[in-house]
């Protein structure tokens, strides 16, 4: 009964997590820190209880909790331009961690993975009609949540690129189940799947739809066994990435900005160096990188770090690099990056593995989160998405079903070993 309980209370982390503008202010993510530790003690009961362990650790624990000991020790010793931010990241970041681990532990049979799936994509289509709504019915601020703006943002997110991730990670479920399963419900897939796409193509987010075509091309390259079509699909991949990079990067990311200069030869100049489009932010993130490259400026403390190297009017202020990889380079320097790319590893090889020896439900399954994770990967080539701890948590669920081995043996009984 307490493994239910906690399954469920993960469950409805999962659930709640994307509703408060994607858990985006300060005193959300203090909660969802307080109710994953919670969770935690609750599991520490039940492991005393059962007498039950895993037989082994997620090797997928060990880069995050890396991350979060450099996090910590960029606090502790100064390293970061804002201590506090970084100890805080740390804290979030420990506690995602966390939630993996119940996942792996709570939510690794085919049973529990299936309403994991479907609250996923529940919480993920409720996004996109009231998005749609939104945009076609709201005249004023607040429509539902008060700190909804018309024309800001678009359904529950203050930011249009930030709804686009819990789209691509929807679509990518929808899609592995839809073309990879064979079963009645796949046309109630497709069926959802609809409101989805329309509402990212809404959205108006380039980023996004750059995402979902690069989900659409994966899943050719997976489910097309031959191998010149592979290799055309993998070129067009290629070259629709690099080609969307240049297409996305010169983005102005502030369009209106207001002035009170009277000098309209004045106004016209700080316009002029408000370098506001992705490229400009890239450089100057590349500059910051070049003057703490090893240990960077501190996760966390990207926003103050950036005003030195961002050469521009102060008009506008860079707060995140528009690219999570730069800004993990720069924050986290070459060490950083080196725990993320462990990471991203060995993602890669256990989701290889886990889908070649799996069938049926369990392969569509692990497909859809395949392709839910690639989406994300590019678009945070241009845009932050994942700092939001409401796109966090569902794409750690997705890394979860594709890389979680499905086992009656996982747990063991101590008293039996002791026996």
């Amino acid at each position: 009964m307490l493994s239910k309980t906690i399954f469920a209370l993960l469950v409805c982390v999962v659930a709640v997590a994307p509703i408060p503008y994607g858990t985006v202010e300060a005193w959300w993510k203090a909660v969802f820190v307080c109710v994953v530790f919670g969770i935690c003690i609750l599991s520490v009961l039940e492991i005393v209880i059962s007498n039950r362990l895993p037989i082994n650790l997620p090797l997928l624990l060990l880069p995050l909790l890396a991350l979060t000991t450099l996090a910590f020790l960029q606090s502790w010793t100064r390293i970061s331009g804002d201590p506090f931010q970084t100890r805080f990241f740390a804290l979030q970041l420990l506690a995602l961690t966390a939630f993996l681990a119940l996942l792996y532990r709570y939510a690794a049979t085919e049973q529990r993975m299936r309403l994991l799936v479907y609250v996923v994509i529940g919480v993920a289509t409720a996004s996109a009609i009231f998005g749609t709504l939104r945009l076609t019915t709201q005249h004023q601020i607040g429509f539902l949540l008060p700190l909804l703006k018309p024309s800001q943002g678009f359904a529950q997110f203050v930011n249009k690129n930030h709804f686009a991730y819990l789209m691509e990670m929807g679509i990518g479920l929808l899609l592995g189940l839809s073309f990879a399963e064979r079963s009645k419900q796949n046309l109630l897939y497709l069926a959802f799947l609809s409101p989805l796409w329309v509402a990212l193509a809404l959205s108006n987010s380039r980023g996004g739809m750059l995402a979902m075509l690069t989900q659409v091309i994966i899943a050719t390259m997976l489910l097309v066994r031959s191998t010149s079509l592979r290799f055309a699909f993998a070129t067009l991949l290629v070259a629709g990435v690099i080609g969307g990079t240049l297409w996305i990067g010169g983005d102005r990311l502030a369009n209106n900005v207001t002035l009170t200069a009277p000098d309209a030869a004045v106004s016209a100049e700080i316009v002029t160096r408000e370098n506001a489009s992705r490229n400009e932010i890239w450089r100057a993130t590349l500059k910051l990188f070049a003057a703490h490259p090893l240990l960077g400026v501190g996760l966390g403390g990207y926003w103050i770090g950036i005003t030195a190297y961002h050469d521009a009017s102060g008009v506008l202020v860079p707060q995140e690099a528009h690219n999570d990889y730069l800004e993990l380079l720069a924050s986290g320097g070459v060490i950083g990056l080196a725990i993320g790319a462990w990471f991203a590893v060995t993602v890669i090889r256990l989701a290889k593995d886990n889908l070649s020896s799996s069938s049926g439900f369990v392969r569509a399954l692990r497909l859809g989160a395949i392709l839910g994770i690639a989406g994300v990967a590019v678009h945070s080539l241009f845009d932050f998405g994942l700092h939001l701890i409401g796109n966090a948590v569902v794409f750690l669920t997705l890394i979860m079903m594709a890389t979680a081995q499905i086992d009656s043996r996982k747990v063991v009984d101590l008293n039996l070993q002791h026996q």
